[in-house]
């Protein structure tokens, strides 16, 4: 029983970390129709900036805080000089945003090396519960997690500027007629995004070899995970996380990382191909 529940909460622990990446990617590339291949080295640099900082002997909320600033910052620019020019040019997008991954990852080696770097968790005690002992960064990352979300659906959902935001997105031209600078939308939403990516990376710095290679690990099962829970809705990333994460794990614990990935990617094909808008494309419908 003790080892059905750790791979549970093993399970629970990555999905909640999958969604950390997703939530960022699902605004940029779902709401935007921006196909952001950078996203992985987006994420790759809030994992190096909180190996900088933490050298630098900075707390770990502060690393947090200036990992989404920084990140958000490089969005803003990303968008500014680049993607506001190819909006709507999905193949665009993808040459762009994959030519710009390559320019941030050889930045981070001609800057930090090749070889992979070690962050210390802030606290790593094991608490022991139920008959069995877990790790306390971990519980704080699901946490994170938990919380991160909540926010950015309470942003979207319950502000006036989350109202903003979707509007624009769903019609620009009616938005900007009744005033809303759409400019500024873009752009907020784009860096909003991107923080997010870099935050996920500060977060899960501490759990993982930092490496320039590392963004590339969630990128694809985040792609993934938009496209079976729905990239037209946030709400599809939670429903992505949970399907691509859990059969992810599960299968892993079962039997071996490589059969996973092969299972994994072959339920994707299937739930898309039933489901071309997403779970939860179907359960709006």
């Amino acid at each position: 029983m003790s080892l059905i529940f750790l791979i549970g909460l093993d399970a629970t622990g990555y999905v909640l970390a999958l969604l950390l990446v997703c939530i960022g990617l699902v605004i940029i590339f779902g709401m935007m129709n921006v196909i952001n291949l950078a996203h992985g080295e987006l994420f790759l640099i809030g994992a190096y900036s909180v190996v900088y900082t933490q050298s630098l002997g900075a707390p770990f909320w502060l690393v947090l805080i200036v990992a989404f600033c920084l990140v958000a910052f490089i969005g803003l620019l990303i968008e500014q000089f680049i993607i506001r020019h190819i909006y709507h040019r999905f193949l665009d997008t993808i040459l762009a945003t994959w030519g710009i991954s390559l320019a941030l990852k050889q930045a981070i080696i001609v800057i930090f090396g090749p070889a992979s770097q070690q962050v210390v968790a802030p606290f790593a005690e094991p608490v022991a519960f139920l008959g069995i002992t877990y790790s306390s960064y971990r519980l704080f990352v699901m946490a994170m997690a938990i919380a991160v979300t909540a926010a950015t659906f309470l942003v979207l959902y319950k502000t006036k500027l989350g109202l903003t935001a979707r509007g624009v997105i769903a019609n620009r031209q009616m938005a900007s007629c009744l005033g809303v600078n759409t400019r500024r939308i873009d752009r907020l939403t784009f860096a909003f995004g991107s923080g997010l990516a870099g935050l996920a990376g500060a977060v899960m710095a501490p759990l993982m070899s930092v490496d320039p290679q590392m963004g590339v690990g969630f990128l694809i099962p985040a792609f993934l995970s938009i496209l079976v829970g729905g990239a037209a809705s946030p709400v599809g990333a939670i429903w992505g996380a949970a399907v691509i994460g859990t059969s992810n794990s599960v299968i892993a614990a079962v039997w071996t990382p490589v059969i996973a990935q092969i299972l994994v990617f072959s339920l994707a094909i299937v739930v898309i191909r039933i489901l071309p808008n997403g779970i939860a494309g179907w359960k709006k419908k």
